[in-house]
């Protein structure tokens, strides 16, 4: 099958992308991006060593010909900052895609809806490929898309909640009325169930980090994301029965011989 995941002119073969913070060491974080099947994880700017060549970075541990670099600007509180984060990142040869956060609130990590469409429209003048961490919400994802946003990226729960899906109609309604760029979950993800729902809801990609590397076993749990977002893709695609209040035989007695 090959139901590749388009974002501006680039294809995947997995709608998973992950991520590579809070893994016990860098070894188990790229053990796991092979289990996922992933072919883009996402990096944060301000945790790779940029200026000292000799040291360990997790970026050694990333097979670049086979996996895309999605440089994020995790910490970044103004569209500034955030912005500078971005250039930097390009500037060091990562890429010049940018997982676009800034955020907000610091005990939510809710984003800045303002702060984050004025660093999209920046970026997209500049020619970054901005996919922005927003918030479930409609009119703010559209301004995104007016802004020069690849896709739009709305956060299930809290980020590292590990909460599931919190508000299906909300993302039910961003999967209705955004056809233009492609409609990607992130964050609040914490098994393979809350994967498989999102993808039901006809997201076009999941992106997580927390639910693998703080599993008991995260190895496995890449795997079960991985699956779990295959399956759900396929149920999507595939289109659930209708619901219906009362029972209904799953094998009717019309035609049966002696009735």
């Amino acid at each position: 099958m090959h139901d590749l995941l388009r974002i501006a002119d680039r294809e995947f073969h997995s709608r998973l992308i992950v991520g590579t913070g809070k893994y016990r060491s860098f070894q188990e974080m790229a053990r796991c991006h092979a289990a996922s099947g992933a072919d883009m994880v996402t990096v944060a700017v301000r945790r790779v060593n940029l200026t000292d060549k000799s040291k360990e970075s997790l970026i050694d541990y990333i097979d670049r010909s086979k996996i895309f670099i999605l440089p994020n600007t995790a910490g970044c509180y103004t569209a500034d900052d955030a912005i500078r984060t971005a250039r930097l990142g390009r500037e060091v040869g990562l890429s010049n895609w940018v997982k676009l956060e800034v955020i907000g609130d610091q005990k939510t990590l809710f984003p800045d809806n303002e702060g984050l469409v004025e660093a999209t429209r920046v970026l997209t003048r500049e020619g970054f490929v901005v996919l922005p961490y927003t918030n479930d919400d409609l009119v703010n994802a559209r301004k995104l898309i007016d802004a020069g946003a690849a896709a739009v990226m709305p956060l299930g729960a809290p980020i590292g909640s590990g909460l599931g899906i919190q508000n299906t109609t909300n993302l039910r309604i961003l999967r209705e009325s955004i056809t233009e760029v492609p409609l990607i979950v992130d964050a609040g993800v914490g098994t393979a169930s809350d994967a498989a729902i999102a993808m039901e809801l006809g997201a076009d990609g999941i992106l997580m980090n927390t639910a693998v590397a703080a599993a008991g076993n995260p190895e496995k749990m890449a795997m079960a994301m991985k699956l779990a977002v295959e399956a759900g893709r396929l149920a999507y695609e595939a289109g659930r029965m209708e619901k219906k209040l009362y029972a209904s035989a799953s094998s009717p007695m019309a035609g049966v011989v002696g009735r």
